[in-house]
Parts: structure tokens; sequence; C-alpha cells
């Protein structure tokens, strides 16, 4: 029998760190089953028509393999390459991208009563999403980086609470999505830079989603117990800047601000956080501040809900937000994409769905609002952000929802195990049908 052995003095990319400490070569193999599966537009390649648990029953090693089967280029790497670049847009790339949320934690390995590896589960699903286009970018948006405040690591009851809203800063990252047991030998800050390249290799930019409202977070110190946030509180605020340019420097370049819209006060009859938010001026120095320190001018900031005054979104230092004009009427959006085809700056964004979606809409709806997001427009470069669910390309079963997973973190396995999880959490009837469907509309969009 042939025991692969692994040597962790040895300098290796963080690609085959994680190979090898899973037990993997990181003797790379073309991949005929993705090959099989994939979608072809120009020199774009994904998989589609295909139902989640069969992406995420694979090994990483297999998953590995897939996206480097998938790339772009000709050739095939039979290791992993030593460096990965961020595909390049310009300083203005989130002006125009596709934002595609994946919620990280519903698809982690549920085993009992424990969640976790949700981030290897995200790597399982790249080859998957559809790669950038010609004249804009996709960027991947995970739903949970940091711990949450209540239950983290583990699944509860579908109807208990374990909202993801709720986040401890300086406490490391998600059990719900680092492997701790590979921790000696790949870091959790590694794991992220994993997926972050491998995404980078897929020509996909990545983000996480942020929440500002002072009593959804928690303050972390080792050896005593958590504060309550205080944007008040200068070292709070330190220590936030200071978490995110920590991701920036891992890779990922874009924060989707939960309740953006009302910071400095704005609106907040419509609030629906809990706690203080930050005053304006004093996030356009936060904004700034991540920018500055992590040397990155081209960070895409995203406000939840940044419609109305978009002056005061662009001035703030986001790059776009949402929900301003339904994607379900076409010439509307058109209309918009050329009022706003001068504004390299900022632009607002249209949604197919978003975090609060209940489910419920038909499969012809959501559909329709992505052949809105991909095509109102008179030439590619005019084209608005829009922003997508995972439920909009990978529909869920039919008594959840995207709201309903944010805020709790049920297991629907029957039998303790994560592959039985990940058949049910997801629908079956018509799904691969549909998500073929949408890999035809990406299809047409990708050499645009």
């Amino acid at each position: 029998m042939f025991l692969f052995v692994a040597n962790y003095n040895v300098a290796m990319n963080v690609v085959n760190k994680l190979l090898t400490a899973l037990g993997h070569s990181t003797n790379l193999h073309y991949d005929k089953w993705a090959d099989c599966r994939k979608y072809v537009s120009g020199h774009k390649k994904w998989i589609a028509n295909i139902l989640p648990y069969e992406l995420l029953e694979r090994n990483i090693k297999s998953s590995v393999e897939a996206i480097l089967t998938l790339c772009e280029c000709e050739e095939f790497y039979h290791s992993f390459p030593e460096t990965v670049s961020t595909p390049n847009y310009g300083d203005k790339w989130g002006r125009c991208a596709n934002y595609i949320e994946l919620n990280n934690r519903a698809i982690a390995e549920m085993r009992g009563d424990r969640c976790s590896n949700g981030i290897l589960s995200s790597i399982k699903m790249l080859p998957a999403i559809p790669p950038s286009a010609k004249s804009w970018a996709n960027c991947v948006i995970l739903s949970q980086i940091f711990p949450n405040i209540y239950g983290d690591g583990y699944n509860k009851g579908v109807f208990e609470e374990n909202s993801i809203y709720g986040i401890r800063l300086n406490a490391g990252y998600s059990s719900n999505i680092i492997d701790f047991s590979i921790v000696e030998r790949i870091s959790p800050e590694e794991q992220l830079q994993v997926f972050n390249h491998l995404a980078n290799f897929r020509g996909i930019k990545t983000g996480i989603r942020t929440v500002i409202s002072a009593d959804q977070i928690k303050a972390a110190y080792y050896n005593r117990s958590d504060e309550n946030f205080n944007w008040k509180n200068s070292a709070h605020q330190e220590l936030f800047i200071q978490e995110h340019v920590k991701l920036v420097d891992l890779g990922f370049e874009c924060f989707f601000i939960d309740s953006a819209k009302h910071i400095g006060g704005y609106d907040c009859g419509n609030y629906s956080g809990v706690g203080a938010l930050p005053e304006y001026s004093q996030m356009q120095y936060i904004i700034d501040s991540i920018r500055k320190r992590s040397g990155n001018t081209h960070l895409s900031f995203v406000g939840e809900k940044s419609t109305g005054d978009f002056e005061r979104y662009k001035n703030l230092g986001l790059t776009t937000g949402t929900a301003f004009i339904s994607s379900d009427d076409f010439n509307s959006v058109k209309n918009w994409s050329m009022q706003f085809k001068y504004n390299r700056e900022y632009a607002p964004g249209i949604e197919v769905s978003n975090d609060n979606d209940n489910g419920g809409s038909r499969y012809e709806d959501r559909l329709n609002r992505i052949n809105t997001c991909l095509f109102a427009y008179e030439y590619p470069s005019d084209k608005l952000p829009t922003f997508m669910q995972t439920e909009d390309l990978f529909p869920l079963r039919y008594d959840t929802s995207t709201h309903h997973l944010m805020m709790t973190n049920p297991s629907y396995s029957t039998d303790g195990t994560p592959l039985s999880h990940w058949k049910n959490l997801f629908s079956t009837d018509d799904a691969a049908a549909y998500n073929a469907k949408v890999g035809e509309l990406f299809s047409h969009a990708l050499n645009l």
C-alpha cells in the first residue's frame, strides 16, 4: 500500500498544504467527471445541470482537480501554481460585478449536532459557480467568517434561533467554517486563503458579509469575558478595522455591509437591526482606513438597501448598494443602467433575491430576474451591479428559505451524516434542470 507522507517543514503553497493536511497527494490529474459535465462559453467553463450534493460528496482533491480541468487556459496544471492573481478588472471592478452570496454555514458538514468545515464545502462548490465575463467580474460573498455569538460550531432545531448576524470579533474564525481537526498542519487563515486562491484561479473574486449593528457584535478578549460592542469606544472601532484588514490580507476583496443604509441614523424608521450604528463620518473613516491599511485601492464595499440618496452612499465610500429597483422589469433596469453609465465610482444594484428572501418564488420568476441582471443594458460596460443568493443558482428544499437559513442552522440529515444533510437541504425535483437554465443564461453573457 502506498503511504503518502507530508513534510510540513517544506515550504509549499496553501493549496498543496491543504491537500497534504487532508492526506492527499499534490500530484493532480485531469478530472473526466468535471469535463463531461462542463458548460462552455468561449474559453469560460463551469459545471451546470447538477445538484449540489454531487459536488459536496466529492473529496477536496477531486474538487481541486475539477477547478484545474475547468481552467480557461489550454494547459492542465499537474500541480497547483505557486502564484495566483485575482482577476484584473481595474480598481472599480465592483461597479459592474455580479455578487453571488454563498451560505457557507448551510452547506457545512453536519455530523450529529456539530457543524464544521464550511470552507471546504465552499471550495467544492466553486466548479459550479460561473467565472467572470470579459467585461465584468463575478464575486462570491461568503455569509459567515467570524464566529457567531450563540451556538457556533453546532446545528440546532429547525426553528431554534442561531443567527448568522451576531458575530464575535477578535475570536478567530468560525467553527462552522474552519476545519479545526487539521489546524496543526494548516491554519484557519491558510484555509481561507485556499478558498480565495482557488476562486481566483476560477476567475472569480471573493468577499464576505459583515455586520455593523452594535448589539449584534461582541468584542472578544483572551482570559476575560466578551464586551458588548460600542461604536463610541475607540478600541472597538480599531478592532473592527483590524479584523477586516486581516481578511483583505487573506485575499477577500469585498465587504457586504448589513444595514448600511442606516449609517449615521438615516431612515431608521425602517431599521431592523439591533443596536447603534456608526456615525456617517466614522464609517467614512473606517472604509478609508481598511483601504489604506490593506494597501488595496480596488476593494468593493457594498451597502445593504443603500437606495434613495445615491450621492450619500457614494461619498460614504461605497461601490454599490442593493434593492433600488425591481429586477422583474427589464426595461426599467435598462433605463437605469443608461442613467448611471457615466458614473464609474458608484452605481446602485439590482437583486434576484436577498438575505431576507422567504422563498416561494417560481423558477420562471427567478430566471427572468437573472436574465434582467445579466442583459438589461445597452452596452456591457453600462451593466448595473447585481445580487444573487445561493438559492438563485441551487434551489433549496420547499420548507426552508434564504432568510430561514441565515437565522437558524438546522441539519436536514436523517442519519447524522453530511451527505444526508446535503441531499435534503436542496430541492431535487427539477432543480438540476433549473440549474441548467441558469447555466444557459450565463453562457450567453460571459463573452460580452
